[in-house]
């Protein structure tokens, strides 16, 4: 065999790895076993002289550009007309249902169908409009002002969920797609980069816009792609139609494509996927919504500067810039000192926005944010969490400097610097740590301590000298009545409830200790495996360390936290109060030879005879591994009515899905 047809054998195998790891995320060899045959390629062209235009060695990136060159593309790159509101997206919709009467109204012969839709995530990225000729991508450009773009191959050949070559050989196409960063990626890179990235649109642009292609590389940019824009031997009538084959020639297509008959059921679904946004690792803004029917969407055409058949709707901002006016420091429970950022007051998704999270001082530091008091910074808001401060809009050290503290802003004792955390070591006696200390114990997650606050946790120690959760369980009606704001009913209603959370279970006493870098989910597992107080507080590191999700720094802080004597001892006198900290109950029997037996399920969309805590209950009674989502290892989709982006995913994947309840009912039956 001639080395040319060797690695020409291998090219093939690597794509088809790539392939399947970074556009399907389903590998078909292990990372070693791709790096054999990727190193023997590497041998081959060094040995040979030769390099094939399409071989992966070319993704890290090649020498220096001196420019970009114009490209102008064979299709124009439209803009979309926006709806800011569903009001606005209705009126889109009765524009498009206006046109197509009328057009059925002349044209009675051959009449128009009732529209579809797609609904498609707007990404926050860049553009990229690829251009494919005979199968192999020959350029790569930007939007630019939708007829010429810049020409990026060479940093687009760095994004490994873009296809080199694709099976599809005849003739010349153009597919446009969104380059990305994801946000995990971001947060990874940041960890290490010099100069860390503001957020995850502008990592993607300035990397795509670099003319160094090994700067583009670094940061492990991704793609979707969504539209063909131009094509020589092949047409679509549909946009299911064009989105199959661009899926079948290995372009990365979103999961979260949706297909609906009735518009209500796309307002439903742009509200799911304006839940969900938090939870995605990429920036989104917003939903697209098209018309399905190519034929519809010919009838329609274009307005100066859009097409009518699609519309983006338009997500609330979860960025903005603002003014930092000022920086105070708060004192948590475990002592660690965090800095709050006091902004000018600014309009940030649905929610006037006053205060920022800093994290920390490396934070700060890291964000080039130490002389930036004064001047304009960027803040993203995700979810219902305080908005963080990104970094500043210029890169000047040009504000007033924010001074870190050496004393606890609380207490005035000598700040310990951990990492990139200030530390107070003074919890015996600093009020911050320990009312925040008793009002994490008293939590609903912890002991459930009803009608317990952090107030009532600050009066007790100003007025009471509680200073640990133990004290608690001391206290008396005589020494409550005669509190302010405390009467006779208030006195006995927490007295009582202090009773009752004496009998809460291991898991609840383990959370509610407060054991640092523990959650609630460690807790349960510690709880679950020990089921004895007194043998978690003995377990060894190494012990600790098998149990599942239990790496060795939680090990390590477990072992840590009960080697404390003031922490035992507190514990020793809540259990001579009468706390119980009762273990588990034993586990019921779970079947080992059902159909559900060891198989990872996701149930998604509306049950009717069962809801989804019981149908998830009997899973688990059966062997089943419940989770919340869809993805490779997952073994069964359970998709019950308007089951949305979880179900397409499923597909995607090739998954196994049940949609009928009535099977489902069957299969738990046996």
């Amino acid at each position: 065999m001639d080395v040319m047809h060797t690695m020409e054998e291998l090219v093939a195998e690597l794509h088809k790895y790539n392939y399947h790891y970074y556009t399907l995320d389903t590998p078909l060899v292990s990372d070693k076993e791709y790096d054999v045959f990727y190193d023997k390629l590497v041998a081959l062209e060094a040995e040979s002289g030769i390099v094939l235009p399409h071989s992966p060695t070319q993704r890290v990136g090649g020498e220096l550009l001196k420019g970009f060159t114009p490209h102008r593309h064979l299709a124009p790159l439209w803009s979309l007309d926006k709806a800011q509101n569903i009001e606005q997206l209705r009126s889109w919709n009765t524009r498009v249902l206006k046109l197509v009467n009328d057009y059925n109204t002349k044209n009675p012969d051959t009449p128009l169908p009732e529209p579809c839709y797609a609904v498609e995530l707007k990404f926050d990225g860049l553009t990229l409009n690829l251009t494919y000729r005979n199968g192999v991508l020959e350029q790569a450009a930007t939007r630019g002002n939708g007829v010429t773009g810049e020409g990026i191959l060479a940093q687009v050949k760095t994004i490994k969920s873009v296809p080199l070559t694709i099976p599809f050989k005849e003739g010349l196409m153009e597919v446009q797609g969104e380059g990305i960063m994801n946000l995990s990626v971001l947060a990874d890179y940041n960890t290490r980069a010099a100069e860390p990235l503001k957020n995850a649109r502008n990592g993607a642009a300035g990397a795509l816009r670099n003319l160094n292609p090994k700067t583009t590389a670094e940061r492990r940019l991704n793609a979707f792609f969504y539209n063909i824009g131009y094509s020589e031997g092949v047409q679509f009538s549909d946009h299911q139609e064009m989105m199959n084959f661009l899926r079948i020639n290995q372009f990365k297509v979103n999961p979260y494509l949706t297909y609906y008959d009735k518009f209500d059921d796309v307002t439903e679904q742009l509200a799911e996927i304006e839940e969900k946004r938090a939870s995605l690792d990429y920036l989104i803004d917003g939903a697209v919504i098209k018309v399905t029917d190519f034929r519809i969407r010919e009838v329609l055409g274009y307005t100066d500067k859009f097409p009518r058949w699609a519309v983006a709707y338009k997500f609330e901002a979860e960025e903005t810039t603002t003014i930092l006016e000022s920086v105070s420091w708060n004192v948590g429970r475990t002592g660690k000192v965090t800095p709050l950022a006091r902004v000018e007051a600014v309009e940030l998704a649905g929610v006037t926005v006053q205060n920022c999270t800093l994290n920390n001082v490396g934070d700060i530091e890291r964000k080039n944010l130490k002389h930036a008091l004064g001047t304009r910074v960027f803040i993203r808001r995700s979810n219902d969490v305080i908005p963080e401060i990104l970094g500043k809009v210029t890169e000047e050290s040009d504000g007033g400097e924010i001074i870190f503290p050496d004393k606890c802003p609380a207490c005035g004792f000598p700040l310990e610097m951990r990492g990139a955390h200030l530390f107070c070591n003074n919890k015996l006696d600093c009020k911050p740590q320990i009312v925040s200390r008793i009002t994490h114990f008293a939590s609903r997650d912890a002991m459930d301590i009803e009608t317990f606050s952090e107030k009532t946790a600050g009066q007790l120690y100003e007025e009471l000298s509680v200073r640990e959760p133990a004290d608690l369980y001391e206290l008396t009606f005589e020494q409550l009545v005669k509190l302010d704001r405390f009467g006779e009913k208030k006195a006995r209603n927490l007295l009582q409830a202090l009773e009752d959370s004496k009998g809460r279970d291991l898991a609840s006493f383990l959370y509610a200790l407060g054991i640092p870098n523990t959650g609630k989910a460690t807790t349960r597992t510690l709880a679950d495996h020990f089921r004895d107080l007194g043998a978690v507080m003995k377990a060894t590191a190494e012990e600790l360390a098998e149990l599942p999700d239990i790496g060795g720094i939680v090990a390590e802080s477990i072992v840590g936290f009960f080697a404390d004597p003031f922490v035992v001892t507190g514990i020793d006198r809540m259990l001579a109060l009468g706390v119980e900290a009762k273990a588990p109950e034993a586990p019921r029997p779970v079947s080992t030879d059902s159909f559900f037996s060891g198989k990872t399920v996701v149930l998604t969309g509306t049950l009717h005879k069962l809801t989804r805590e019981e149908a998830a209950e009997r899973l688990e009674a059966l062997g089943a591994k419940v989770t919340g989502s869809v993805s490779k290892k997952t073994d069964l989709v359970i998709a019950g009515e308007k089951a949305g982006s979880k179900l397409a995913k499923a597909q995607q994947l090739g998954i196994q899905v049940i949609e009928d309840e009535e099977e489902l009912i069957r299969l738990l039956e046996g």
